[in-house]
């Protein structure tokens, strides 16, 4: 009998899910489909739906599955940040008759998802000098912000799972503290998702309109509150100051957060950019400004120069980690 494994990439926009057949050593992948997350109550009732799409029950057995979920991961239980879903590992093995089920933070399987990237996955920002084990990091925006760390273990890198999109903004100029300071009056606390996501680009947006001299075109821009995409289409095919500038100042607080993030975890052997927005605005992340806030740590910005940094283009690199560990999965399954 075949035995196959499923894995996906869950997030609160869309859902990415695919079954592989597992012989031997190899792994032969089938069809990826891809889900509009809103569209179902549950995650239950697409995975009902996937499953009947591809038959399994028809040709063999299902091993093993892995679930990166945008959500934190407590007791292989989920709630997703962005959508009213609640996930079991357990139930969906019950409920699915899969032997081996497991949830993963969806920036934790992107992390597990680093090692198979190829060349042409990676846009370098800054080469460095790359120091072999040494920790390294993975974070992106797009709906939310994500990130993980990686931290050497024995033979190889282990994921850290963490919620560091949801620590404290922190400004590091004028402009910046005024757009704190509007962002506090209308959430209280202001994380760093709140800016650094689709509805914190349509903020600073937003924002640097109601600060123009000249405000007579505020009036024509009806948004979502997750406007990213409109306002890079504006900045990349209409050349909209506005929203170039918003794109730059997304840009330089992108770094500094990066950045951050690379100081406290002395990541010398790499940071990754992943999320939906970086490889959409790759042009501003190039044009320097994203780099001179990462470096920009007073005494140890020369550390900060030797750190590699590269932005991930490969959209399905969470999809990636998930296949990684639910092959892992089912070989503990099959021995």
């Amino acid at each position: 009998m075949r035995k196959y494994i499923i894995y996906g990439d869950i997030g609160g926009t869309k859902t990415l899910l695919q079954m592989a057949e597992c012989v031997d050593a190899t792994v032969h992948e089938h069809g990826v489909r891809r889900y509009h997350s809103s569209d179902y109550l549950s995650f239950s009732d697409m995975l009902r739906d996937f499953l009947n799409e591809i038959s399994v029950a028809k040709t063999g057995s299902l091993e093993a599955a892995c679930f990166a979920v945008a959500g934190p991961v407590v007791d292989q239980s989920a709630q997703l940040t962005n959508l009213p879903w609640q996930l079991d590992a357990v139930q969906i093995a019950q409920v699915f008759s899969i032997p081996r089920v497991k949830l993963l933070n969806d920036f934790e399987a992107a992390a597990m998802g680093v090692d198979s990237l190829a060349s042409d996955d990676l846009v370098v920002l800054q080469s460095g000098r790359a120091q072999p084990q040494a920790t390294r990091v993975i974070l992106g925006a797009g709906t939310g912000m994500g990130v993980a760390w990686l931290v050497w273990h024995e033979k190889g890198y282990q994921p850290l799972s963490t919620e560091a999109g949801h620590i404290d903004f922190a400004p590091t100029n004028a402009l910046q503290m005024r757009l704190l300071e509007k962002m506090q009056n209308k959430f209280h606390r202001v994380s760093v998702e709140r800016l650094l996501s689709g509805a914190g680009l349509t903020q600073i947006f937003s924002f640097l309109l109601e600060h123009q001299r000249d405000c007579a075109d505020c009036s024509q821009f009806q948004l979502d509150k997750d406007s990213g995409a409109v306002i890079t289409a504006l900045a990349a095919e209409q050349k909209h100051p506005v929203a170039i500038r918003s794109l730059e100042l997304f840009a330089e607080m992108y770094g500094t957060y990066a950045g951050n993030l690379a100081l406290a975890g002395l990541c010398k052997n790499g940071v990754y950019i992943a999320g939906g927005i970086a490889p959409k605005i790759i042009d501003t992340l190039q044009a320097g400004g994203f780099m001179r806030a990462f470096c920009d740590k007073g005494r140890f910005s020369d550390l900060m120069k030797a750190i590699p940094v590269r932005v991930v283009t490969n959209p399905d690199i969470g999809l990636l980690g998930a296949k990684n560990v639910a092959r892992k999965l089912s070989q503990a399954t099959f021995s």
